[in-house]
Formats: structure tokens, C-alpha cells, sequence
């Protein structure tokens, strides 16, 4: 992990399970986060606009599978019309690779000033405490990140990275910084808000994006936003570098269609995104606008070493968000106590992938296995099956008690044999009968209140 990274975060992945508890228990987190769930609504609207949507779930699943197969070859043709077109291209094998090649390149230039779209990868490498402390000024454009840049906090979401603050908090944050009056006007917010970022943009010497598609055909970039930040921020500045890692890559535009459709509507709800910004090479003569310097800096960072493991299917992510929008667990406890750069489901994967388990081998757990997340999924990714396979990495890398592996192994066999585990739940029910209270409710089992009855109860069972 970043050291960078380390310093900035309010969590651990380690500490989960600490994290959770603390959270569990956050009204304000609770109403901010109950009132994202209209998220949920608008995309069963959006999805009913297109006539088979599981047809295109099912085609962009398949180009992803395809992509990935052929990532290799895909890279190489990718690099070679990058290079036509004027693009420098850039592999790094970790994060202090990707952090000190975009420092040569603001040392090279003189940069002083740098705006930057929204980019999880570079949350991933600690980007912008690497920069300022090398007395360079980053100012993320996005509105979301920019909000949680003056909070001095991690994102909590992909999408939506400042979805855990009250339109109060975020009040009071920019009465401090913009000197202006408090408001809880939102439309007041945002224009106060992209009044104080302009300036940043004509003045910028560098600008810095991610890239949620690469096309190999034409050694292009692409990058989806709905605020206009990311085009002022690849076109404006003098030099443009974009951050993406190796799994990004597709093989041609007619692909790239599909996987907008699939991507907008399970992301924010839209048939189409408002800005999808396409970078290919440097500032031509012609061109009004562009970057005399464009550079892409391709992260491996663990996804080769993920590409040869039993959860390879993660990297078919296109970041959409929808899991954790989905998912019950996140929507109880918020982004931050998952400890890094990917909350929710993905983030449960991908970080404990990315990271081992000594560090994330907790996240894994941190859902109910409902698979809300892998219906939703918009390139079907079966994330609770990729779960089940991290729980038993986990559980065969650590020495655990003869008591607990002896009640494990009991579990197993009865669930493998159907007669065995009716009788055994017609035996707990009766137990659990038993335990009821006069309100038919159990709240401890034999008078004892433990894990799961801590911070619930049970129905009396019929």
C-alpha cells in the first residue's frame, strides 16, 4: 500500500471489523446515505429504455471475457497507435513507479499548478500528497472529490465520492473556504463551488485524468463525466496525463457503444453520460484546443498477479458503482470503514486481491451473500461467488482453533445431505421456539447475547 495513501486514510483495511461497529451506528451517516437509495429507483427506470437490457449485460460481459483473454495482444496494438497519434506511453509496476514518472513530468515542464478529474487509481498510488509534497498544488475539479479534498478525507464511493455528507456539512465546509454565507441551497453549493474552481483551470499547468476505456483500434483514451470538469481538464492545460490500468482495455469503438449503454444507466441512471471525452494524441494543428504533451501511464499494480488467480473475473470492473448501491451491508456502514481506495462489493474483492489477506482478507465478509450486487452487475461479474473463494483463501492461510474447524467441517457435511439438514433445522426451530419472548421476538440464545444478537433480534419462527 502507498505510504502517501496510509497517511491520508481514516481507516485500515485491517481494521474492519472495528470500523463497522463504529459506523453501525452513525445517524447522520444513516440519513445521508438513505437518501442515496433514489439511485437505486432511477435505474430501474433507465434500464426499462432499452428493450433487452439483460441481452446487453450479457454482450458487454462477453467483450470484457474476450478483452481480457486477449489483454496482451490488445496493450501491444493499443501502444502502437498511441505512439502514432503523439501519445507517450508510460507501464508502471507499482505505485511509487506511477507517482514519480508524473513528478518527471511536472519537473520537466515546470508545472507548479495541477488539476486533476476524477481518478480512483491515483487515490490507489497517493498521488496528491506525493505532489504537494513536492511543492506542487493539486486541485481535484470533480465536484465530489472536491468537496472531500477540503475535508481532508478518502472518497466513500466511485461514483458519487462525497455521498456520506449532509448538504449541511457541506454548507458549513464552504462558508469557511469560500468565505461566502451558509446555504442549503444545493444549486447555491454547486455555483459557489464552480466559481471557485474556474480559475484553476486557466491557470493549470498540468492536467490529470484517469480513463475508463482504452480502444487498442485507434490508441485512444476515454473518459465518461457529467460535470464538464474532465474536458476542461484534458483539453486546457499544457500537458494532459492520464492514469488507467491494463484491464481497461477494449478492442474497438462498436464495443465501446455497448459498454456506454451498460455503464451510464447502472452508474447514475442516464442513457447517456453528459460528457464522454475521447483523447487521441497531442494537440493537432488544426485543433482549437488539446494538450501539447499528452502522456498515459498504464498501472499493472497486482492486476497481472490477479489476472492468474482464481478471481481474475474483478478486473472485468468497469467502476459503475451499482454493487455498493445495491448492497445492504454498504448502505448500513458507509465507504470508509473498508479501509481503502474500493468500498462495497468490488471494493471487498478488489482490495483484498490487490492487498493480501493479512491485510483485507476481512473485506470479503462484509456482505450477506443476498447477490443483489451480481444481479445488478452490468457486466456479470458473480461477485459472491468471488467472495466465497477469497473466505476460503483466507480460512486456509490462517491457523485457526480445533473447536472451530470441528464445528466448520460438522456444517459441511451436514449441508451437503438434505435429510440430515431438515431434521437438524427441525430441531432448531423448536430450540429457537423456546427462546422466544412474550413479544415472539428472540433476543439471546440459552440467556446469552453474542455476535449476531447484539445488534439485532430474531422473529419467533412459525
Amino acid at each position: 500500500m502507498s505510504q502517501c495513501l496510509k497517511k491520508k486514510m481514516l481507516f485500515n483495511p485491517s481494521n474492519f471489523k472495528k470500523n463497522y461497529n463504529k459506523n453501525i451506528n452513525n445517524l447522520e451517516l444513516k440519513k445521508s446515505l438513505f437518501r442515496s437509495r433514489k439511485i437505486v429507483d432511477s435505474r430501474k427506470i433507465a434500464i426499462k429504455s432499452v428493450s433487452d437490457f439483460e441481452l446487453l449485460r450479457n454482450y458487454s460481459s462477453d467483450i470484457k471475457n474476450i478483452s481480457i483473454s486477449n489483454l496482451h495482444q490488445l496493450l501491444i496494438n493499443w501502444e502502437k497507435n498511441a505512439k502514432k497519434n503523439g501519445t507517450i506511453v508510460h507501464w508502471a509496476e507499482n505505485y511509487e513507479d506511477v507517482n514519480k514518472i508524473i513528478y518527471k513530468i511536472a519537473k520537466k515542464n515546470k508545472v507548479k499548478n495541477v488539476i486533476k478529474s476524477k481518478s480512483m487509481l491515483t487515490e490507489e498510488s497517493g498521488l496528491n500528497d506525493y505532489l504537494i509534497n513536492k511543492e506542487i498544488k493539486v486541485t481535484e475539479t470533480d465536484l465530489g472529490e472536491y468537496i472531500i479534498q477540503n475535508f481532508n478525507e478518502p472518497p466513500s464511493h466511485i461514483i458519487a465520492p462525497a455521498i456520506h455528507k449532509s448538504k449541511e456539512q457541506v454548507s458549513e465546509l464552504f462558508s469557511r473556504i469560500h468565505k461566502q454565507k451558509t446555504t442549503n441551497n444545493i444549486e447555491e453549493l454547486t455555483q459557489q463551488a464552480r466559481e471557485n474552481i474556474r480559475p484553476y483551470f486557466f491557470n493549470a499547468d498540468m492536467g490529470i485524468t484517469g480513463a475508463n476505456f482504452l480502444i487498442s483500434d485507434s490508441g485512444s483514451t476515454v473518459i465518461v463525466t457529467n460535470e464538464g470538469n474532465g474536458r476542461m481538464t484534458n483539453t486546457l492545460p499544457k500537458v494532459h496525463v492520464a492514469v488507467t490500468s491494463i484491464e481497461k482495455c477494449i478492442s474497438n469503438f462498436e464495443e465501446l457503444s455497448l459498454m456506454l449503454r451498460v455503464l451510464t444507466r447502472s452508474a447514475t441512471s442516464q442513457n447517456i453520460s453528459n460528457y464522454i471525452s475521447i483523447t487521441t494524441g497531442t494537440k493537432k494543428q488544426k485543433d482549437l484546443d488539446g494538450p501539447k504533451e499528452f502522456h498515459v501511464i498504464l498501472m499493472d499494480v497486482g492486476r497481472t498477479k490477479i489476472l492468474e488467480s482464481d478471481t481474475w473475473e474483478i478486473l472485468k470492473c468497469i467502476r459503475c458503482g451499482a454493487c455498493m448501491n445495491h448492497c445492504p451491508v454498504y448502505h448500513t456502514i458507509g465507504g470508509h470503514p473498508y479501509g481503502w481506495v474500493y468500498p462495497g462489493p468490488m471494493g471487498s474483492i478488489l482490495n483484498s486481491s490487490l492487498l493480501g489477506n493479512k491485510i483485507a482478507g476481512d473485506l470479503p465478509y462484509a456482505s450477506t451473500l443476498c447477490n443483489q450486487c451480481g444481479v445488478v452487475c452490468p457486466v456479470k461479474i458473480p461477485l459472491p461467488e468471488l467472495m466465497v473463494k477469497l473466505r476460503n483463501r483466507k480460512y486456509k492461510s490462517i491457523n485457526i482453533f480445533k473447536f472451530e474447524k470441528i464445528i466448520l467441517t460438522f456444517w459441511a457435511f451436514i449441508s451437503k445431505n438434505p435429510r440430515i439438514f431438515n431434521f437438524f433445522i427441525l430441531i432448531i426451530r423448536k430450540i429457537l421456539k423456546l427462546q422466544a419472548n412474550k413479544k415472539n421476538y428472540i433476543s439471546s440464545i440459552l440467556g446469552l447475547k453474542f455476535g449476531w444478537f447484539i445488534k439485532r433480534f430474531l422473529p419467533k419462527p412459525k
